[in-house]
């Protein structure tokens, strides 16, 4: 395609795929800056790397990738060589955009690679008149306007989710789920280039997170392909019943992995939600693992999304519940080691080692033991966006500041996602092999999850009583005869490693 308009279109490392790109000449910049700032996980500082020189080799005609100190020393760089205006879509969090806008480029296009619009969402707000949002609503009115697993008006198989399929515990007596492993690239010079450069750059005094490995997620348009393919032929059905289960020894479990080409755009949702239907259509994949995929990309993910810009900047400062513990360093670490709790240590595992685990792991081991120490959500929420490796300022604000946290008040949930370890012995198997009993809040084999549950009830009763989803465990908190003990107890734990 020729090019005619004498401007160059930069491109975020979010931005990658083929529907950011009209065919003209493209800028990267690979900023150091960026890594100097924040301490990234390691494993993710490589995919983001790895995922722009690929895409510069993949097209060295149009491509001009510049590596610089700033972006804004990038976008100088470029435009002192080639003379030539610049043009750009819409950032996904709001430091970019106003960057971008900073640095006067000639046009800044709305958004791309989403399922829906700002115009959608906002529409639908304005539909609720004084009606709280609820991500089941948005979900059902996307599908009803976008045609999804519908038939004449109405859901497929009569329902609008099928979540009582999709909650089995996992197998008993089982290690992994009876799926291939999942699909890995084959790592190339680029990769190796990379990973030569962030030793140099850690020599230099760059400091990242977590442990270096192999590269397990797609970072180009072709790899980002065939993840998706190898999901929906491998995985898929076994992915709805298990989703919200855990195997401590199977991290990836039936989950589809496509987070991070999604969050570097190298995937368009739409292309993923229409071929999980088509399969559902073809009869090779169950209807409730079709719809509860479809929930998380055109329910959850695009939720999530547009209630970043909704919500406002001031939403990522919320702190109903008045936590302001900084996480001790074993934690923010990642310091596996240092823990003796099963499933905590396990979970700090995976982000060490993967920079990746799934969302229960996430919401009701990561999140839910910070939420009942009393970390600090803004911290956490800094954490998260720098610990995974498809973490980003859009995805983790709401996750982590209304899910994970309830730092919102319940905006984002209608009650707190705290609880003890009889959910975690129920829907994991981390209890199997701890040093703890889920069973017991007191004493010195008490679980640090069960007894902190009602130690933070205790703490937050105030806060929280007013809340009549959380009457029942408020009135067995009352009952319980070692109520005193336990909370002394989980006192003098303090924030030492479980």
């Amino acid at each position: 395609m020729t090019d005619d308009t004498g401007t160059t279109r930069w491109l975020f490392a979010d931005q990658l795929g083929p529907h950011f790109d009209d065919g003209g000449p493209l800028l990267l910049i690979e900023a150091r800056s960026v890594f100097e700032r924040r301490t990234y996980h390691r494993q993710k500082a490589h995919l983001i790397l790895s995922a722009l020189h690929h895409r510069a080799a993949d097209d060295p005609e149009r491509v001009t990738l510049i590596r610089s100190q700033t972006y804004a020393e990038g976008v100088a760089t470029y435009r002192d060589s080639s003379h030539r205006d610049l043009d750009a879509i819409a950032a996904t969090s709001r430091p970019a955009r106003r960057l971008v806008e900073k640095l006067g480029l000639s046009t800044i296009h709305p958004e791309r690679g989403w399922f829906t619009t700002p115009g959608e969402f906002q529409a639908w707000v304005t539909g609720r008149g004084d009606k709280r949002l609820l991500m089941e609503d948005w979900y059902r009115g996307v599908r009803s306007r976008h045609d999804v697993l519908m038939a004449d008006g109405k859901p497929e198989g009569g329902k609008w989710n099928f979540d009582h399929d999709n909650r089995l515990p996992p197998p008993k007596g089982e290690t992994h789920l009876p799926v291939p492993t999942p699909w890995q690239p084959v790592e190339d010079d680029i990769d190796a280039q990379v990973r030569q450069q962030l030793d140099e750059w850690e020599a230099q005094g760059i400091r990242f997170l977590g442990h270096d490995g192999p590269r397990r997620f797609a970072v180009t348009r072709s790899e980002a392909e065939t993840a998706l393919d190898d999901f929906l032929d491998n995985r898929l059905t076994l992915f709805g019943p298990y989703e919200d289960a855990v195997l401590w020894r199977d991290p990836f479990m039936a989950h589809s992995l496509l987070s991070v080409p999604l969050n570097l755009g190298l995937l368009h949702p739409a292309e993923v939600v229409a071929r999980a239907e088509e399969r559902w259509r073809a009869d090779q994949a169950t209807l409730a693992s079709v719809e509860g995929l479809i929930r998380q990309i055109i329910g959850w993910r695009e939720y999530v999304w547009h209630l970043y810009w909704h919500l406002g900047e001031s939403y990522e400062l919320r702190n109903e519940l008045d936590n302001t513990v900084e996480p001790p360093t074993w934690f923010l670490e990642a310091s596996a080691e240092e823990v003796d709790a099963a499933c905590l240590r396990h979970s700090l595992g995976y982000v060490r080692d993967l920079g990746y685990s799934h969302h229960i792991v996430r919401l009701m081991v990561l999140s839910n033991w910070a939420l009942q120490r009393g970390y600090s959500p803004q911290v956490m929420n800094d954490w998260f966006r720098r610990a995974f490796v498809d973490g980003y300022p859009w995805v983790m604000t709401a996750n982590v500041i209304g899910m994970g946290l309830y730092a919102d008040g319940g905006e984002m949930a209608t009650k707190p996602y705290v609880s003890g370890g009889a959910y975690l012995k129920r829907m994991t198997d981390f209890c199997g092999d701890c040093v703890y009993d889920p069973k017991l809040r007191v004493g010195e084999k008490a679980c640090p999850f069960t007894a902190g549950y009602w130690a933070f009830l205790d703490g937050k009763r105030e806060l929280l009583q007013g809340n009549h989803r959380l009457a029942t465990a408020f009135r067995t908190l009352d009952k319980l005869t070692d109520r005193a003990a336990l909370v002394e107890q989980e006192r003098r734990r303090g924030h030492s490693a479980p």
